[in-house]
C-alpha cells in the first residue's frame, strides 16, 4: 500500500478559536498572514460555502507573484475548513505547478485545517494532502511554518 504524501503541522495560538478561524476566513484577515516571511498578500478573494473558491496571491520579494485557488469541500465553523489547493493564474484558473518552477507537484492537493480550543488558546492543525515527500515538502512546510508565525503576530 502507497503511503500518502502529507504534510502535518500543529501550532498553538495565544488567540481564541474564533479569530483564528476568521483569520482563515475573512479576505482581510487572511492578507495580513499569508506567505512566508517577506511576501505580501495583495489579493484574497473567498466565497466561503461548499462548493465556493477562494483566490489568493502571494507576493515574493523579488516581484513574482504566485496564484492560488481551490474549492471549499467542508466548512464547520470554528472548527474545520477542508479545501482544493491549485495553483492559478491571477483569474482563478487552475494551471500547471510547472508555470512556477515546480514540477514534480500535483495539480491539485487537499488542506484541511483543524481548530480546537485549548485553555483559551486554539490548537491549530493543518494537514496538506497530495505533499510529495523531500524538497517540495520541506520548503512547503517552511513556507506554511513561516506564514504561521505571521499568523500568530496578526493574532495579537
Amino acid at each position: 500500500m502507497a503511503e500518502k504524501n502529507e504534510l502535518v503541522i500543529t501550532r498553538i495560538f495565544d488567540a481564541p478559536r474564533e479569530l483564528v478561524w476568521r483569520a482563515w476566513t475573512e479576505p482581510e484577515h487572511f492578507k495580513k498572514w499569508w506567505g512566508p516571511k517577506n511576501f505580501t498578500a495583495p489579493v484574497s478573494e473567498i466565497d466561503l460555502r461548499v462548493g465556493g473558491k477562494y483566490l489568493s496571491c502571494m507576493h515574493a520579494p523579488d516581484g513574482k507573484e504566485y496564484w492560488s485557488t481551490g474549492i471549499y469541500k467542508e466548512i464547520v465553523k470554528p472548527e474545520k475548513l477542508v479545501y482544493t489547493d491549485s495553483f492559478a493564474d491571477e483569474k482563478g484558473n487552475p494551471i500547471s505547478p510547472s508555470h512556477y518552477g515546480m514540477s514534480g507537484m500535483p495539480d491539485e492537493m487537499l488542506v484541511t485545517i483543524t481548530l480546537e480550543e485549548q485553555d483559551g488558546k486554539t490548537r491549530m492543525t493543518l494537514k496538506h494532502e497530495g505533499m510529495p515527500a523531500g524538497d517540495m515538502s520541506k520548503m512547503a512546510g517552511q513556507g506554511w511554518n513561516e506564514s504561521f508565525d505571521k499568523l500568530a503576530e496578526s493574532l495579537k
